[in-house]
């Protein structure tokens, strides 16, 4: 009975099993030091601050369509959860399938794949809200960040929704530098723009943006100003009882308030690009973009995200004025005082892989973040 207990209480910390078949658990940290992608290789790692861990995500390789026939490369998923743990789950188990679904119908990636799979994943949460509004009506104010990465064909695309990162560590030829180059447009209102932005899209109302101690808020409650969920923020019929009234406003809205429309760009890779940064706020806010390029520069692959989880634990520790060793003791939830959850992953692309046109060959990889191996498939027999 105890043990069975002890498996639940597990279940609901970390997404699957601590398996070294699918990384490696050390206390609050889970790590996969080293895969193979289509691509390259690959290191990730999380660390949880929160309760129930929040941070959700997902590196998936070989086909990405439901059609056999392709088209092939890799995807990589960061979900950054804010007032529960629902919706970056939801976009988990939703958002590749959706966007596999749709380069199905298309026989190809495009940024028109990646919208219609994002918008397809915001309406089946909305439709999951709307089930469970009766029964949970705190599910509407339950939101998630979405930074997606797909290489295919050569060519990356980046779509983000809030404010985590995409960092691409290209090197300069001439000397063998390496320097960061932001790749991810972000959306917190931190950022001038993104309250400029806000103002030109309500220009009707002058508390759209507020500062509330000392940090720039959308209607002095998130910082973000797109994201997946967050429905009471986005229709009005749940932004009432009975939920719960820090949630709700004052005033009924017309439209919208938050956005799920992300910002995709789309890159052609050349020769000198190294290997990429995908994370969770969590990490950049100890680290800056240069930073985190020269920890993962020079160094042998395998532990790279590791190694920047740690870099960003030390830092919070700094800020803190206590030791290193002595942060790691502390438990989940009272952890949150001190730094978020952090997600990395890094994708190493090899130019020879990447300039090869998508095909069915290279390791098959599906690997969730916490230990998830999905379909079966073990990342480290490949």
């Amino acid at each position: 009975m105890l043990s069975k207990l002890i498996s639940f209480l597990k279940a609901c910390w970390w997404p699957s099993s601590n398996s070294d078949a699918a990384g490696r658990q050390d206390g609050l940290l889970w790590y996969q030091d080293i895969g193979q992608h289509i691509n390259g290789e690959f290191s990730m790692a999380v660390v949880q601050a929160n309760n129930l861990l929040e941070d959700q995500s997902q590196i998936e390789s070989g086909c990405l369509s439901l059609l056999d026939s392709g088209p092939y490369g890799t995807f990589v998923g960061i979900y950054d959860g804010h007032g529960g743990p629902e919706t970056s789950r939801y976009i988990n188990d939703n958002l590749f399938q959706n966007l596999k679904k749709y380069a199905a119908e298309q026989l190809s990636m495009s940024v028109d794949v990646i919208r219609k799979a994002f918008q397809a994943t915001e309406e089946g949460f909305f439709s999951l809200v709307a089930k469970q509004w009766p029964m949970n009506p705190q599910i509407a104010a339950v939101g998630s960040c979405c930074l997606v990465g797909v290489i295919c064909g050569g060519t990356l695309y980046i779509a983000n929704l809030g404010d985590s990162r995409a960092v691409l560590g290209r090197a300069v030829k001439s000397t063998g530098e390496v320097f960061a180059s932001q790749l991810s447009a972000e959306h917190n209102v931190s950022i001038e723009s993104v309250r400029q932005e806000m103002y030109s899209m309500h220009p009707d109302d002058s508390q759209i943006v507020v500062l509330k101690h000392n940090v720039w808020r959308v209607k002095g409650i998130i910082q973000v100003s797109r994201s997946i969920g967050d429905v009471y923020l986005k229709k009005s019929e749940y932004n009432r009882e009975p939920l719960y009234t820090k949630f709700r406003l004052r005033e009924p809205f017309t439209r919208p308030i938050l956005s799920s429309e992300p910002s995709i760009s789309v890159h052609e890779l050349q020769s000198q690009d190294q290997f990429l940064i995908f994370a969770s706020d969590g990490l950049w806010e100890h680290l800056s973009n240069q930073e985190a390029i020269d920890i993962v520069k020079n160094k042998p692959h395998k532990g790279s995200a590791r190694r920047l989880v740690k870099a960003a634990l030390q830092e919070a520790a700094k800020k803190r004025e206590m030791r290193y060793s002595d942060l790691k003791k502390i438990e989940r939830g009272v952890r949150r005082h001190f730094h978020d959850d952090i997600t990395v992953i890094v994708v190493f692309l090899d130019s020879n892989l990447v300039s090869r046109a998508s095909s069915a060959s290279g390791p098959q990889l599906s690997l969730r973040g916490g230990g998830g191996s999905i379909n079966g498939k073990n990342p480290r027999s490949l």
